[in-house]
C-alpha cells in the first residue's frame, strides 16, 4: 500500500490472483462430487435424488444462509480474518467428506462445507473493490470469476492424477482428504500473504470512518434496487442449468460410453473447462467494460446474449450420440456461460453502497444459489428418476436435462430487465456514493 491508502499496481495483482485460487478452491471442493459422482453413488448406493440433493440442496441451504450473517460481519471487521478461517473450515469439512461411510455422514460434511464456503466470496468481492477502482471492477471481477473454470479443471486433474492408471476402483476417499489438506494449508498463506484494505478507498481516495448501517436497513437498501434484482435472478436461473449439468454430466458421459477410459475423460473435460469457461469468463468481462463505456445497458445485453446461444447448444449437447460431439457442444456451451459472471459480479458490487458490498455479495449469493445450485441438480436429479421408470439411463437424463435447460428462459429475459433498468439504478449508486464521500470528509 501507498501512503495514501491506494495499492500499487503489483501488490493488487497478487491479491487478486491469490483470492482466484482461494475461490477456485472453493469450486474444487463443490465440483469434486459431481465427477467422481458414480464412485460414490455406488460405494454409498445412493440414488439419483439423494446424489442431487447431496449436491445440491444439502450443500447450498447452509451455503446461502450463512453467508448473509457472514457478510454482515465483513462489513464491519477484518475481511482477511474472516475468509482465512472459512477456507480452513471448509477445507476441514471437505477431508471429512472422505471419511463418510453414508448417505446421512456425507450430507453433514457437504453441510459443513457450506457453512465454511459462505465466508468465501462476501469478503473477497469486497476486498477486490477497495482495490480497484468502478471502471476496472468488472475486469477484475471477471478474473477472480475465473477461479470457477479454473477450480473445476483443477478438481478434474486432481482426480486423473489420483485415480491412477485404472480407473475400475476409484479412491474417492484419498481425493477429498487430499484436497481438504492442501485447502488448510492455503488459508495459512491468505492470512499472512495480504493486509485488509482501506473500505471505499477507491472512492474516498484516503481513510474515513464509514457509518455501517444496521442489518435490517441494509437488506431493505438493496432490495430497493430494481436492476440489482433482475441480476440476482438471471444469473440464478443460469445458474440453474449450469449446476444441473456439472453434477450429472460425468455420469451422463460414463453411462453413453462405458468402454471411454475414465482418466481420459476426466483430462479432457479439465482442459475444456479451464480453457474455454475461463476464456469466456475473462472475455466476457472485458467486453463488458469496454461496451459498457458507450452504453451501461451493455451489462445487462452481454449475458442476455450468451445465455440465448447456451439455450439451442446445451440441448443439443444432451443429445449427442457420442462423448465426442457432446465434448465439442460442452466447449461452445462453457464459452457463452462463462460471459455473464464479470458483467453480473460487477452489478453487484457496483450498485451496492460501500458500507453494504459485502451484503450485496451474500444476498445475491443466496438467491442465486438457493435457486441454482440448492433446486438445479436436486430437481434434475429427481426429475432423472421419474423418466427412469419408463426410460433407459442415457434417455431419463436426456430428458431432465432437456427440461432443465428451458430454465434459460427466464434468465434471458431477466438480464433483459438488468439492461432496461441499469441506467438509472447505476447513476444513483453513484450519487449515493458521492454522497457518502461528503459525509466522510466532514467527519
Amino acid at each position: 500500500m501507498t501512503e495514501n491508502h491506494q495499492p500499487t499496481k503489483g501488490y493488487r495483482t497478487f491479491v487478486l490472483i491469490l483470492l482466484t485460487i482461494v475461490y477456485g478452491f472453493n469450486f474444487i471442493d463443490r465440483q469434486i462430487v459431481g465427477i467422481l459422482a458414480p464412485f460414490i453413488q455406488a460405494d454409498l448406493n445412493l440414488t439419483n435424488t439423494e446424489l442431487g440433493l447431496l449436491i445440491g440442496l444439502a450443500f447450498a441451504v447452509f451455503y446461502t444462509t450463512v453467508a448473509i450473517p457472514i457478510a454482515w460481519l465483513a462489513d464491519r471487521y477484518n475481511r482477511v480474518n474472516i475468509l482465512s478461517i472459512a477456507l480452513a473450515t471448509w477445507s476441514g469439512f471437505t477431508a471429512l467428506t472422505g471419511l463418510a461411510t453414508n448417505f446421512v455422514q456425507i450430507g453433514l460434511a457437504r453441510m459443513g462445507v457450506g457453512i465454511g464456503e459462505a465466508g468465501g466470496s462476501p469478503p473477497s468481492h469486497s476486498i477486490i473493490s477497495d482495490m480497484y477502482p468502478k471502471e476496472e471492477r468488472a475486469s477484475a471481477l471477471g478474473v477472480y470469476a475465473m477461479g470457477i473454470p479454473i477450480g473445476i479443471m483443477a478438481a478434474y486433474f486432481v482426480t486423473a492424477a489420483l485415480i491412477g492408471a485404472s480407473s475400475e476402483d476409484v479412491n474417492w476417499r484419498e481425493i477429498f482428504v487430499f484436497l481438504g489438506v492442501t485447502g488448510i494449508l492455503l488459508a495459512v498463506v491468505v492470512k499472512f500473504a495480504i493486509r485488509e484494505p482501506v473500505r471505499g478507498a477507491m472512492e474516498f481516495g484516503d481513510h474515513r470512518e464509514i457509518v455501517k448501517p444496521p442489518f435490517l436497513q441494509s437488506l431493505k437498501t438493496l432490495l430497493r434496487i430494481p436492476a440489482w434484482w433482475a441480476m440476482c435472478f438471471g444469473i440464478a436461473f443460469g445458474s440453474f442449468v449450469s449446476y444441473s449439468k456439472s453434477a450429472f454430466h460425468t455420469k451422463y458421459l460414463v453411462t453413453l460410453d462405458p468402454n471411454f477410459d475414465f482418466q481420459t475423460l476426466v483430462i479432457i473435460l479439465g482442459f475444456i473447462n479451464g480453457i474455454t469457461y475461463a476464456g469466456g469468463a475473462f472475455f466476457g468481462a472485458r467486453l463488458a467494460d469496454r461496451w459498457g463505456k458507450i452504453d451501461i445497458r451493455a451489462y445487462g445485453w452481454l449475458p442476455a446474449i450468451s445465455i440465448a446461444l447456451c439455450l439451442p447448444i446445451g440441448i443439443a449437447a444432451w443429445w449427442s450420440t457420442s462423448v465426442e460431439m457432446n465434448l465439442i457442444f460442452t466447449s461452445f456451451f462453457l464459452i457463452f456461460m462463462g460471459i455473464y459472471l464479470g458483467p453480473s459480479f460487477a452489478i453487484a458490487q457496483t450498485l451496492a453502497p460501500i458500507h453494504m458490498r459485502a451484503m450485496s455479495t451474500a444476498l445475491f449469493f443466496f438467491i442465486l444459489n438457493m435457486i441454482g445450485l440448492g433446486l438445479g441438480p436436486s430437481i434434475s436429479g429427481w426429475m432423472i428418476d421419474i423418466f427412469k421408470a419408463s426410460n433407459g439411463e442415457v434417455e431419463s437424463i436426456r430428458y431432465a436435462m432437456t427440461v432443465t435447460s428451458l430454465i434459460f428462459i427466464p434468465s434471458i429475459i431477466s438480464f433483459l430487465v438488468v439492461a432496461r433498468k441499469l441506467p438509472q439504478d447505476w447513476a444513483t449508486a453513484e450519487k449515493t456514493n458521492r454522497e457518502l464521500a461528503t459525509e466522510g470528509s466532514n467527519d
